[in-house]
């Protein structure tokens, strides 16, 4: 491709990720220095915040120097009004090279409305509920800023969103809003205070989570990135695969599933990567938009994958009520699923088009020879990672409170010791993705120069798994542990090699850190916005109630089935992803549909734990920068591939299909989340699911050993349901419960194993219609005892009377109650008709759903030997 060619495309792209990730304005002179150090202050603030620094500082000076989560919130978003006005145009017409006076004004409106809050924060808490003018007159301000930021960063869609919901809040008791969804309305006093003033709204949950845990991740990720991290993860993918059939196409799947070990952003995922992979996938026969296709499913699936996921998954922390180690846990096996899928996907096409693999360095080499390759690979990655393991397992015993200083000293040995490797090895250039390829880079020089950087991620799991620290706290240590190895990486290598001018050398790792820094907070930008435009919506609903009546929409809709239910809350995710970032449509959906997809669930018979519909949403949610016609990730794919951005989208789309099959999935088989399952047990479900999941994908790309046909194709889909659900036929075959008399239920109360449960369908009115209603509860008993009293210490209350296990309210009532007290609170039960226990279920037994193995893999064989007779390219 010519300059001439070239240069536009690249300007383009260029510009359409400044837009949407960094702010395409670049103003230069003294403006563009006070861009870049405003920038540069925030992620400095981010890391002192984070810090024990704060503290030592009070305690050494007197001074009040700390600050809390509602000040830390404040200046945050402080931040990030100032830099949407300064770095995103307002106008299409705004000039590119220079700050227009009114955005001067609009930045520095922002600071007031935030330190507003901070500076008078004495006597906003002495008036509660009680708004002065000046304070609604900031809020105002406030509101207007963050859609007007919002606006600039992210477009008009998520607006016009929260728009609506402020005119909910107002304007829902007048004739235009339906009658099935009016509400009162609230006064303007009484909405700008919830909404700016206290931290219902602008200023909640999302935007803390934005402040304490997304902020240190992105920029972890972006100073990972600056040393040099994500051209060593493309190159180690590019060795190590782009020899196979579609090479490079593997290598882009695995390059982006180890950049998205660190990223969480579709867009900077994909052109990190794609820009090297995406040129190569079409010089070897992909069409480009299959080559931008295979980029877009593999970079938005690194939003899934732990331990740095997108920024929807650390609000799961706050809205489910889960660790964050327990968030990695239930998404790693789903995610390793999903990109091993993915790569499969990719050999079919390849197969397909009957591809061939890109040149290996050093000529073709014997059985034996690739054998002993294959033997050293595994025994270099699993001694590292045995070690590892168990080193981590042991510092804490084996150290106590010398712990960290003992891991400190073993972080700067092994780094030492992996660099004196690296040094012993050329540097690895970031290549000309346009020039010629004339053979693939060695394995063991490419591996071997940059392990190294794999270490902050060691320490991040370190600190996740061993310290049990905050997912906050934990990137902050990763951060301290990789600004430590850019700042040193240069000089050290230099030392070792004798190049001599360490200056020159530390100066640049100084430069490099000091780049990292303002672009973390400059990739900051939009999410940090959009958090602030979401605590608009979610204050919405926290103030009118508004989660109640659209749940109940959607249920009448769905008819009360749970599965349909699921479809349109698939659905409204994904219309929502056409115009929402993938966190605001999580926060909206979530917010909206999470408790009554449980409450459904319930009603159906099935425990729905509150993860999995989490989850379910967020997988969706991701499905925005995929899904035409506004997918960011296609449209910066296309641009590197010169296609269609719409062609890509839907073939990006139907890539993903194994994406969007997953959640349906794990809903009801919870197996897949790894809950109540053992160790043993988990690897077991991970291999069966993984090969269901090639099946389902053999099934949806029309190719397996050869082109299928139609009954093939629905026999693989058949095939790939029964591996995944083998409880679904079982159920069919025998009923898993058997129902006992409720008025034995303390009689079997106290029969129940230690720690065990009961199950038990409960009946009565509703306390909003007064109508009748049903749910199922699992109800947890305690240690083993009398059952009259196992009940009431589970805040279940019974009376046997009138041939009927009647319920008295739970003492323990609402959503931070018991079990029964969060579960039965739409239960009236003062109302004429007694809420009661209509049923208990007690499990029976039954034949392993296993068994429903053996004719799906019979199938299969069949499936496999008709195949094979028509085979023209060997299947692997």
């Amino acid at each position: 491709m010519s300059e001439q060619s070239a240069s536009p495309k690249a300007v383009d792209l260029e510009d359409l990720v400044a837009s949407t990730d960094t702010g395409n304005r670049n103003p230069t002179g003294v403006v563009g220095k006070l861009l870049a150090l405003l920038a540069l202050a925030w992620s400095l603030f981010q890391l002192y915040y984070a810090s024990n620094l704060p503290f030592l500082l009070q305690d050494l000076t007197g001074l009040n120097v700390v600050f809390n989560s509602d000040e830390a919130r404040a200046i945050h978003l402080a931040f990030a009004l100032v830099l949407a006005c300064l770095s995103y145009p307002l106008f299409k017409s705004s000039p590119r090279d220079r700050v227009p006076w009114y955005d001067w004004i609009l930045a520095i409106l922002g600071v007031v409305a935030c330190f507003y809050l901070i500076v008078f924060k004495d006597q906003i808490a002495l008036r509660a509920g009680l708004p002065t003018t000046g304070d609604l007159v900031v809020s105002t301000i406030g509101i207007a800023l963050v859609l007007i930021c919002t606006y600039r960063a992210l477009g008009l869609p998520l607006v016009i969103v929260a728009s609506v919901f402020l005119v909910y809040v107002f304007f829902g008791d007048q004739p235009f809003i339906p009658d099935v969804i009016q509400w009162k309305g609230a006064s303007y006093g009484k909405a700008m205070w919830h909404f700016w003033m206290q931290t219902e709204g602008v200023f909640g949950i999302a935007l803390g989570v934005s402040a304490s845990m997304v902020f240190l991740f992105v920029l972890f990720g972006s100073l990972l990135d600056k040393a040099g991290a994500g051209n060593y993860f493309i190159k180690v993918a590019f060795a190590l695969l782009g020899h196979l059939r579609g090479g490079p196409a593997k290598a882009a799947v695995v390059s982006s599933a180890m950049t998205g070990l660190i990223s969480g952003s579709s867009i900077a995922n994909t052109v990190t990567t794609g820009t090297f992979t995406i040129p190569l996938m079409k010089r070897v026969g992909f069409s480009g938009d299959k080559a931008g296709a295979v980029e877009v499913a593999s970079s938005v699936n690194g939003q899934i994958m732990p331990p740095v996921m997108g920024a929807a998954a650390f609000l799961m922390v706050e809205y489910v009520g889960v660790s964050y180690l327990d968030v990695v846990k239930h998404a790693i096996l789903p995610a390793a699923i999903s990109y091993i899928a993915l790569l499969y996907i990719v050999h079919l096409e390849a197969l397909k088009a009957k591809m061939e693999g890109l040149p290996k360095p050093g000529g073709p080499k014997t059985v034996v020879q690739s054998l002993i390759g294959v033997l050293t690979g595994f025994l270099a990655v699993a001694i590292p990672a045995a070690v590892v393991y168990y080193a981590l397992g042991w510092t804490k015993a084996a150290f106590g409170d010398a712990t960290f200083y003992a891991v400190s000293i073993g972080f700067v040995a092994v780094y030492f010791g992996l660099l004196w490797v690296a040094s012993r090895y050329p540097d690895l250039e970031v290549d000309d993705p346009n020039a010629p390829v004339t053979s693939l880079p060695e394995v063991k020089p490419t591996v071997l120069s940059g392990l190294y950087f794999l270490l902050p991620i060691v320490v991040l799991v370190w600190c996740l798994m061993v310290e049990r620290l905050s997912p906050g706290l934990s990137a902050y240590w990763a951060t301290v542990a990789m600004l430590f190895i850019v700042i040193t990486q240069r000089p050290l290598k230099a030392a070792l090699r004798g190049a001599g001018d360490l200056a020159a050398h530390f100066a640049a790792g100084f430069s490099d850190i000091i780049e990292g820094l303002i672009a973390g907070a400059r990739n900051m930008i939009g999410i940090a916005v959009a958090t602030g435009a979401a605590g608009i919506i979610v204050g919405t609903i926290s103030l009118t109630g508004a989660h109640q009546v659209v749940g109940s929409f959607i249920e009448f809709l769905s008819g009360g089935n749970l599965m349909a239910m699921l479809v349109l809350v698939a659905i409204f995710s994904l219309i929502l992803g056409m115009g929402l970032p993938t966190t605001a449509n999580y926060i909206v959906v979530s917010s909206l549909m999470a408790a009554v997809v449980v409450e459904v669930g319930a009603q159906n018979g099935l425990i729905v734990p509150l993860i999995a519909v989490h989850l379910f949403v967020f997988y969706f949610g991701i499905m925005a920068d995929v899904t035409p016609p506004v997918g960011l990730a296609s449209f910066a794919a296309a641009a590197i591939s010169g296609s269609d951005p719409i062609k890509t989208g839907f073939t990006a789309f139907y890539y993903s299909l194994r994406t969007v099959a997953l959640p349906f999935l794990f809903i009801f088989n919870t197996d897949l989340l790894l809950i109540d399952v053992t160790p043993l047990e988990a690897v077991f479900v991970f291999f069966v699911a993984t090969i269901a999941m090639l099946l389902f994908a053999a099934g949806t790309q029309g190719y397996f050993f050869a082109r299928n046909k139609a009954w093939e194709a629905v026999a693989l889909l058949l095939i790939a349901f029964t591996l995944f659900r083998p409880g679904f036929w079982l159920d069919m075959v025998e009923e898993p419960f058997r129902s006992v008399d409720p008025t034995g239920v303390v009689e079997l109360a106290g029969e129940v194993a230690d720690n065990g449960e009961l199950r038990l369908v409960i009946a009565g009115p509703d306390f909003n219609s007064g109508e009748p209603a049903e749910t199922t509860l699992i109800l947890p008993l305690g240690p083993a005892g009398d059952g009259a009293q196992r009940l009431r210490d589970a805040d279940l209350l019974v009376m046997v009377e009138d041939g009927m296990a009647k319920l008295e309210e739970p003492i323990q009532f609402g959503p931070s109650g018991s079990i029964p007290g969060q579960k039965l609170s739409d239960f009236d039960f003062y109302g004429d008709d007694p809420v009661r226990i209509a049923e208990i279920h007690v499990a029976v037994e039954r034949m392993p759903k296993e068994v429903f193995y053996i004719p799906a893999l019979l199938l299969l064989g069949l499936v496999i030997v008709l195949q094979r007779r028509r085979t023209d390219v060997p299947a692997f």
